[in-house]
């Protein structure tokens, strides 16, 4: 069950006209929290992000499934699942699905929302896309970020040059 701090800042992205994705990560991240700090665990970071991703289009937001071929058939029936769910008056929840849900990943571990395997997680799905996907999404990045942020993170950029180099 999503907070409702998490709830409102997805409604402050989409006040801010940010795309469904931005809005998704705010639940995403929450999921993550709730893992590092013990809340329950997750047997892979990919699993933490899809508890996150379907929490979200739960909530309403309006992130399309997955496209064929891109995830398992089963994958792309819950996310169109969990999108009609979200836009339907909300019902409540059955308590003993709920209790086994948690039940289950209470006895998962919770590396699996370390920086570590975050950062793995981050590389392998760049891996999948092409150089000019990677780079027209760095590029949008650049854009959206404002001056303060294009300046920070050429600062950052230049630190993890000059700390790559050193060895």
């Amino acid at each position: 069950m999503p907070t409702k701090k998490a709830i409102e800042r997805a409604k402050q992205d989409r006040r801010e006209g940010k795309s469904a994705s931005t809005q998704a990560g705010e639940f995403v991240r929450e999921e993550i929290e709730h893992v590092r700090e013990g809340k329950h665990g997750a047997r892979s970071t990919k699993q933490a992000i899809a508890i996150g991703l379907s929490e979200a289009r739960r909530a309403g937001v309006k992130l399309p499934p997955p496209k064929k071929g891109k995830a398992s058939r089963k994958t792309v029936k819950r996310a169109e699942r969990d999108l009609e769910a979200g836009r339907q008056k909300t019902r409540r929840p059955s308590a003993k699905r709920s209790r086994a849900t948690t039940r289950a990943l209470k006895r998962e571990g919770h590396s699996a929302a370390s920086k570590k395997a975050l950062a793995k997680h981050a590389r392998k799905a760049a891996r999948k896309r092409s150089a000019a996907e990677r780079s027209a999404s760095a590029r949008k990045a650049a854009r959206t970020k404002g001056v303060q942020g294009r300046s920070a993170a050429a600062r950052k950029a230049a630190r993890t040059r000059a700390r790559s180099h050193k060895r």
